[in-house]
């Protein structure tokens, strides 16, 4: 059951081309942000859609995958966990950023 503490499962579309940054020793990393969309009908029976966008991460092969295969506005899924991490602005305060560390992408859609 540890491996279900803190695990995350998302399926939307990219809202940026994938920003690539290759780090020590060769190692790559990847931002993006995802759009997911939840769908209901509201009090007066109007569809409505709520979209909701996460910071992605992703580290190593995976980033890898993302610099060659995705683009804006692909559909993914994606699995990985939540990461809290805390920095001081150029003032001195104190700034809070959360974001999905995605370990498996799975790409979805038709093929471009």
């Amino acid at each position: 059951m540890n491996t279900l503490r803190n695990k995350v499962q998302l399926i939307g579309n990219l809202g940026m081309n994938p920003e690539v940054k290759e780090i020590r020793n060769g190692r790559k990393m990847a931002k993006f942000s995802l759009a997911t969309n939840e769908t209901f009908k509201n009090s007066v029976g109007e569809k409505t859609t709520n979209t909701q966008w996460h910071n992605i991460v992703v580290w190593g092969k995976a980033a890898g995958i993302a610099e060659q295969f995705l683009q804006k506005g692909s559909e993914v899924a994606l699995q990985g966990k939540i990461v809290s991490r805390t920095y001081n602005d150029k003032d001195g305060n104190k700034r809070y950023f959360t974001e999905i560390e995605a370990n498996d992408i799975l790409l979805l859609g038709r093929k471009n």
